[in-house]
């Protein structure tokens, strides 16, 4: 599959997802990416929304790049979100 894939520097954290949640743009259209309260605690430690953008925002081409993969091989949910574990 051919795709481009941008990342604007748009990250939030849902707190009704209990998410960081992270657009991208796959030829034009955009579609969302997530990394969980669970597995953000796991990754880098910390127990709190403000401290996990952090850690994202330091991590950011690293998750890029595990969400890039994850659109490209198609692996998104019922509901057309790319969760990273």
């Amino acid at each position: 599959m051919n795709q481009a894939v941008l990342f604007p520097d748009s990250e939030s954290w849902d707190d009704t997802l209990q998410c960081i949640r992270f657009p991208a743009l796959v030829s034009g259209f955009q579609v969302n990416c997530a990394l969980s309260a669970e597995s953000l605690a796991h990754r880098f430690g910390g127990d709190a929304p403000g401290q996990w953008l952090e850690s994202f925002r330091l991590h950011r081409w690293d998750l890029e790049e595990e969400a890039e993969q994850a659109i490209r091989e198609q692996k998104d949910d019922d509901q057309g979100w790319f969760w990273l574990s």
